[in-house]
């Protein structure tokens, strides 16, 4: 499973509006779009990059304005890790990978008062942004790069979801799953209002989600939770854990030589 979760991981990156190649890396690039979470390089599986890769990954990165930044499974390119420590790349996160199956996935008991369907308009897709942003913690308004991420998720085949609570419904959650690729789905930017937390919302939009990503031609779904909290939602709700996935970034400032 660790291998399809990088090959989808890349196959979606390949899809971006920018991708670029460089050695054994895809360099997943939103030109319109400059949060970190959007600009990646995922390399091959088996990469061994070499100095003078890493160096024109740097290159390739700043160029574009980008901070250079890498996601990856590491049991799928055990070399990756060392050559990027190497070129002054920094651990950022380190998270289990979860996956949820129809022979595994549950349903969570119901919440009264909710609703979930897909936004309506421009409208409902700030509001599904404008939730994940508050979720996550994010300073300042949200980015319109974020609203048009929400808009090609759903024209190309992905699930957006947005929760409404109480009469009238209050914007309360939301989320969305990738257009499936490699035959997975992955489930992310699941947010819920702080004020709304702990009613069972996170875990009847995650299910939402992970139902419509397996009509849309997925056999799986994976994620990576935020926090042990998380992990234990997911848990509840059949994703099972399945590897580890990193990431690495390298501040912006002096390229360093080669050796």
């Amino acid at each position: 499973m660790e291998a399809r979760v990088q090959r989808h991981i890349r196959a979606l990156a390949a899809r971006s509006p920018g991708p670029v190649r460089v050695g054994p890396f895809t360099v997943r690039h939103r030109p319109d779009w400059s949060s970190p979470y959007a600009n990646y390089a995922i390399p091959d599986d088996g990469a061994e990059p070499s100095a003078a890769d890493v160096l024109a990954l740097i290159e390739a990165f700043e160029a574009r304005d980008r901070l250079p930044r890498c996601e990856f499974l590491p049991a799928c390119a055990p070399s990756v890790e060392r050559a990027l420590r190497a070129a002054g790349f920094a651990p950022e996160s380190r998270a289990p990978v979860m996956v949820g199956t129809p022979d595994t996935l549950r349903a969570p008991p119901p919440v009264p008062g909710l609703t979930i369907g897909t936004p309506d308009g421009e409208a409902g897709l700030r509001w599904a942004a404008e939730i994940q942003h508050e979720a996550y913690g994010r300073a300042g308004a949200v980015g319109e790069g974020a609203i048009a991420a929400l808009r090609r998720t759903l024209a190309e085949g992905g699930v957006v979801a947005l929760a409404a609570f109480g009469t009238p419904g209050v914007p309360a959650g939301s989320g969305a799953c990738t257009p499936p690729a490699e035959g997975l789905s992955e489930l992310i930017g699941l947010g819920v209002v702080p004020a709304l937390r702990r009613r069972g919302i996170g875990a009847a939009v995650t299910a939402h989600l992970a139902a419509g990503a397996l009509r849309r031609g997925a056999d799986a779904v994976w994620l990576e939770p935020a926090d042990g909290g998380a992990a234990r939602l997911y848990a509840a709700l059949g994703f099972l854990a399945a590897g580890e996935k990193v990431a690495y970034t390298r501040s912006t400032g002096r390229v360093p030589a080669l050796p």
